[in-house]
């Protein structure tokens, strides 16, 4: 018999990319998932990945064990199933700014604390609202970027904040820098608009977009050039010394969180391990 543990945690770690990463989303340790996964490659009779303690690659038998591996999960959280539960729902509000390219990564690992009839309700925001959702009660778990001191929640990494803009694209000399944001309210925007302020550099707002990935395109499409955290920059370099632009401070990535029940408290190890990761 396949230990089905060991296969859940398979899965975890490919989805979060470490076996650490997948150790603290199931509240265990990585020696722990380390001989799961060698008691598993044992029984298969195969080697299922290269790893090492953060960072592992699938081998061509992983490759083909992962799809079989998530449908053996599936039907077994099916046969528990008898139609008649409640379904859990568990509700995570998040700064667009702060969760950035781990949104996907976020729900995969949360999923997979959950139980199979679990409802997963997320809202995105500016970190102020999203504050606010939490507050009211009307979230489990809340993803803000904060600066300027605070100590409430759990500090999941530091983001450094970098001017973003296309490549090959340059801002005309003697104008005012455009700016590309997320328009009035967005905090990352006022941190930028500060510092620009404090250096004398002129500006001016030349694109709004209502999402980080309205963002990028704007970006794409050389619109300008916008402030932007590692975590939401799909790779694109800090160019702000190169254009003469002032130097942005980091912010800091916090998880608010409150675990009505075990499952919800699982859920929450998930979440927080996949957004202290590796930026994708």
């Amino acid at each position: 018999m396949i230990d089905l543990e060991s296969v859940r945690l398979f899965i975890l770690s490919v989805e979060l990319g470490s076996l650490t990463k997948a150790a603290e989303a199931a509240g265990t340790v990585q020696p722990v998932v380390s001989q799961k996964l060698k008691t598993l490659e044992q029984r298969i009779g195969r080697r299922l990945i290269d790893r090492t303690p953060r960072h592992l690659r699938l081998t061509e038998d992983g490759k083909v064990f992962l799809p079989k591996a998530r449908a053996l999960l599936a039907k077994h959280e099916e046969a528990l199933t008898f139609g008649d539960e409640t379904p859990l729902h568990f509700s995570l509000a998040a700064s667009d700014h702060a969760i950035g390219g781990r949104l996907s990564a976020a729900i995969k690992a949360i999923r997979l604390s959950l139980p199979a009839n679990a409802v997963i309700d997320v809202s995105v925001g500016f970190s102020l609202d999203v504050k606010d959702t939490f507050a009211s009660g009307h979230a489990d778990a809340a993803i803000i970027r904060r600066n300027g001191g605070g100590s409430d929640g759990e500090i999941l990494r530091s983001d450094r904040l970098g001017w973003r803009a296309a490549p090959g694209w340059r801002p005309r000399s003697n104008s005012a820098v455009p700016l590309v944001s997320l328009g009035s309210g967005c905090g990352v925007r006022e941190i930028a608009v500060a510092e620009l302020r404090r250096a004398g550099v002129a500006w001016r707002d030349a694109f709004s977009a209502g999402s980080c990935a309205a963002l990028h395109e704007g970006i794409l499409a050389e619109a300008g050039v916008a402030p932007m955290g590692d975590i939401c920059a799909r790779g694109l370099p800090d160019r702000g010394a190169e254009f003469g632009l002032p130097p942005l401070p980091p912010s800091e990535i916090v998880l608010l969180s409150r675990a009505r029940t075990p499952a919800h408290a699982s859920a929450i190890r998930a979440l927080a391990a996949a957004v202290s990761g590796t930026a994708a």
